[in-house]
């Protein structure tokens, strides 16, 4: 079964599409203050459909949605923009979202397999599924999708979250980390949690997952139950933990990701 569609439906007229644009890790938006908006192919001069090279990515209300690579020197059309993706996760819809997600994942993978890992040829796209051929030694290569599992860990109605060096101050969320080779997503669980904070989980149980362009990554939610241990911070990934209460939270990730379900789940059934 293909992950990503190939061709558009033949009955579509592809200027009428939307058009999610990317220049390197930017995509191209029609911003009006707080309103976002992803610009239609007809509404973008520089992209003659029959100039550039796209790929179709899936359907919004009815419309064609292409995936395009802009050149470096790109002039912006009056009234757009280009932002960075991240900065637009709960701006957009949540089915563009995972739309300009998918699109950005298309571009990176073709840019980044333009060659034959295993000669060296020029690769070609496949006509028949989303894939990169090589000519030469018929190797093919599919899109990279790079499971991690992220989870809340709950003791005595409080849940375990953590501070990254990364996150904005004062901003802390569930642990997650990604799965590595031969490792079951259960296994990732309990090896993630003893390796950032020293704690042994029990009882875990799935929560529910979500696309994540950042990179070509499938978040898979869970829940957990504190088994034992103390607190002991990586200093690494995490600089600091502790346990809260569903009445005390720090700032944590906004709605819809997932890190932030599994929080408002967790809030949900302890409620005072």
């Amino acid at each position: 079964m293909n992950i990503f569609p190939v061709k558009a439906p033949v009955a579509t007229n592809p200027t009428e599409g939307l058009c999610f644009a990317f220049r390197n890790h930017e995509l191209l938006i029609k911003s009006a203050g707080q309103a976002v908006e992803i610009p239609r192919i007809e509404e973008i001069p520089p992209l003659h459909p029959k100039s550039v090279v796209r790929r179709y990515v899936g359907a919004f209300d009815e419309r064609p949605c292409f995936s395009v690579a802009l050149s470096d020197d790109f002039t912006l059309p009056p009234g757009m923009e280009l932002t960075g993706l991240r900065r637009l996760f709960g701006l957009l819809k949540d089915e563009l979202f995972v739309l300009a997600g998918r699109s950005f994942q298309i571009i990176q993978f073709e840019q980044r397999h333009r060659f034959c890992g295993q000669c060296g040829a020029p690769t070609e796209f496949k006509k028949d599924e989303y894939a990169k051929i090589c000519p030469d030694c018929n190797l093919v290569r599919y899109p990279g999708v790079f499971p991690a599992i992220i989870v809340a860990v709950i003791k005595d109605g409080h849940i375990l979250l953590a501070r990254s060096h990364r996150f904005p101050k004062g901003r802390y969320s569930v642990l997650a980390g990604f799965v590595e080779p031969g490792e079951t997503l259960e296994a990732c669980v309990r090896r993630e949690v003893r390796e950032e904070v020293r704690l042994e989980v029990k009882n875990i149980r799935y929560f529910g997952s979500q696309p994540w362009p950042f990179p070509n990554s499938l978040m898979i939610g869970f829940t957990a139950e504190y088994a034992g241990g103390e607190i002991v911070i990586d200093n690494h990934e995490i600089v600091d933990a502790n346990w809260f209460a569903a009445s005390s939270l720090p700032d944590v990730p906004g709605r819809p990701t997932i890190a932030r379900q599994l929080i408002d789940g967790f809030v949900q059934n302890h409620k005072a």
